[in-house]
């Protein structure tokens, strides 16, 4: 369901071409993120996870990298909806 709400966040022109849009992966990367994170805080020793956790992050950081150098405003606006980074205070 979540991923369902945010589908209607992102756009609501079209809905089936959403699941492959950048913002539908990030958040979709940024819940695996999640998932993996508290697997790893229980199983410190899980390989395996940790690969995949290594990955997942490359993917997002990738994909995070592109959206900000095609549109810096939908990137903002993704970063401050998933909380992904920390804001500097000044």
């Amino acid at each position: 369901m979540i991923k369902n709400s945010f589908i209607s966040v992102i756009s609501q022109k079209e809905k089936e071409e959403n699941a492959g849009s950048v913002e539908f992966q990030v958040f979709s990367f940024t819940t695996k993120i999640r998932k993996l994170t508290s697997h790893l805080e229980l199983h410190k020793k899980d390989s395996s996870s940790q690969r995949g956790l290594r990955k997942i992050l490359g993917k997002r950081q990738r994909l995070l990298a592109y959206l900000s150098k095609k549109n810096r405003g939908r990137y903002k606006e993704l970063i401050g909806e998933l909380n992904i980074r920390e804001r500097k205070t000044r």
